[in-house]
């Protein structure tokens, strides 16, 4: 009789060529990848939300920027025939003390104006924002200005005007809070 050697079945362990089960070496593997994963995530989460803010500082900056720039040609140009729109138009882009100092003094202004035959057309306009944050920038302004008046006889002359100004973010609104300029000095 020949003996054929026995084969395997297919619930048969002695097959099994990988040695005995270890279920901690399992679960150590599972474990690390779930806390490599979190790991990842939260990484992600961070330089993401860091992103982002840097992201929104720059549009808040560039925000702050285009208002000043609007601003400059606003503040530079206007006609003593028309001079309460141009009152209406630097006001309503102003905030706090500006504000309150421009409407204070806009009935001299508006005399000065008026009486002199005061016409201003702004030029060329350079803006940076030299500081800015979430909701306030510094802006500096050069407005290439030409004015003419009575002591001018009608005739234009041409300049230029340097401004500093403060911005605050009112809403989706950049106002302007604060102007200095050497000409505005005494």
């Amino acid at each position: 009789m020949t003996s054929e050697p026995e084969q395997p079945t297919p619930d048969d362990d002695s097959s099994d060529t990988t040695g005995p089960s270890r279920p901690w070496l399992r679960r150590t593997a599972a474990t690390l990848v779930v806390t490599t994963a979190l790991a990842g995530t939260a990484a992600a989460v961070v330089f993401g939300m860091k992103y982002h803010r840097a992201d929104a500082r720059d549009d808040a900056r560039e925000a702050a920027r285009r208002a000043a720039c609007a601003y400059g040609p606003i503040l530079a140009t206007y006609d003593s025939k028309s001079i309460d729109a141009y009152f209406t138009a630097v006001l309503d882009r102003a905030t706090g003390a500006w504000k309150q100092e421009f409407d204070s003094t806009s009935k001299d202004l508006r005399d000065v104006l008026t009486q002199g035959q005061v016409v201003s057309k702004a030029g060329t306009v350079r803006c940076a924002i030299e500081s800015s944050g979430a909701d306030s920038a510094e802006g500096i302004l050069v407005i290439d200005q030409s004015i003419s008046s009575v002591g001018t006889q009608g005739q234009p002359r041409h300049g230029q005007l340097a401004i500093t100004l403060s911005l605050q973010r009112d809403g989706n609104r950049w106002l302007v809070s604060k102007v200095d300029s050497p000409a505005l000095q005494p």
